[in-house]
């Protein structure tokens, strides 16, 4: 919020009565819920690939969220700004400014996460001088190439986060025929999972069902095993920037090349992530300060105004 920063941190889940069809919780007490419910309640993740899956899960969310920061009075319908993929369809983005107002935005406008994540980490943007921001969330990871304030180029992947911790369900799965959430998937990549050797935390103890007879498994898991499992994921992520440096005019390329590669988004808090990427790259590749903040820092300053005000524009009803 302007002048505030940052004043609400949840994760886009929301547990739904399926007879009711009304929202029982939301954010975290709705994550704690994920894989845990009744027949007669849902808790799902309404954003799939960083756009809108389910249309009134997601207004109620926005709408939990937009009370539970400004109130409940005639006054508190915000002005919103909404980080969106790169490159999304002209449906999907009317149906986030959609979903935006019917949550009680009084006015919405919309910011590509790339963009915003470059402003939030401190690139300057506005330079001739070319940079590059790989931005890996939970739906989507985005590379990009900036140069005179807007996206030159950009790629935008599905493979992310979420995707990742997958790839940990799948491979506990195949390994040892016994099935995770996940949840518990999400838990070993940050507490032990790394992209490179040297920062290996050892084992954890997971518990799950097994396939063949359905009793609960416990099973210790190593770090070397979870990096073993998202090495398809990592990879296909540096596929993504080279693919984008491919086609990088080649002035800004030399532009990169001196000024290096910035991660940004909860991903780029895999250790080891920024050293791998150097490798396969050759180029000096950084984790952006508080990487988990940088749309949502580039979303605040473009809030704010001043030389970023031509950045967005806000629609409204």
């Amino acid at each position: 919020m302007k002048g505030k920063g940052i004043v609400l941190r949840e994760p886009s889940v929301v547990a739904v009565d399926l007879k009711g069809k009304y929202a029982i919780a939301v954010g975290r007490e709705a994550k704690m819920m994920l894989g845990k419910t009744p027949g007669s309640i849902k808790a799902l993740c309404p954003l799939k690939n960083g756009v809108i899956a389910e249309f009134d899960a997601t207004s109620a969310m926005l709408r939990h969220f937009i009370k539970k920061v400004s109130g409940n009075t005639i006054f508190s319908r915000p002005k919103a700004v909404i980080g969106i993929p790169y490159g999304v369809t002209e449906v999907e983005r009317r149906a986030v400014e959609d979903v935006a107002l019917e949550a009680g935005a009084q006015k919405v406008a919309l910011i590509e996460e790339p963009l915003a994540a470059a402003i939030g980490a401190g690139l300057r943007i506005e330079d001739a001088r070319g940079s590059m921001i790989v931005n890996i969330g939970a739906g989507t990871t985005e590379v990009a190439v900036l140069s005179y304030g807007g996206i030159v180029i950009s790629t935008s992947m599905r493979t992310a986060g979420n995707r990742i911790d997958e790839a940990i369900v799948n491979h506990i799965k195949k390994k040892y025929n016994v099935v995770i959430g996940e949840v518990t998937a999400e838990v070993l990549k940050k507490n032990i999972g790394s992209a490179h050797p040297s920062f290996d935390k050892g084992v954890m103890e997971v518990r799950g069902r097994n396939i063949q007879n359905g009793l609960p498994a416990v099973l210790n898991i190593s770090s070397a095993e979870v990096r073993e499992a998202m090495a398809g994921s990592v990879m296909t992520i540096i596929e993504g920037i080279k693919n984008t440096l491919e086609n990088t005019p080649p002035e800004l390329s030399s532009d990169i090349y001196d000024t290096g590669i910035v991660l940004s988004g909860g991903g780029a808090l895999l250790p080891g992530l920024d050293q791998v990427i150097a490798h396969y790259t050759g180029i000096r590749t950084f984790v952006a300060k508080n990487p988990l903040d940088c749309v949502a820092h580039g979303i605040g300053r473009a809030i704010e105004g001043g030389e970023l005000a031509n950045v967005v524009t806000f629609r409204t009803r």
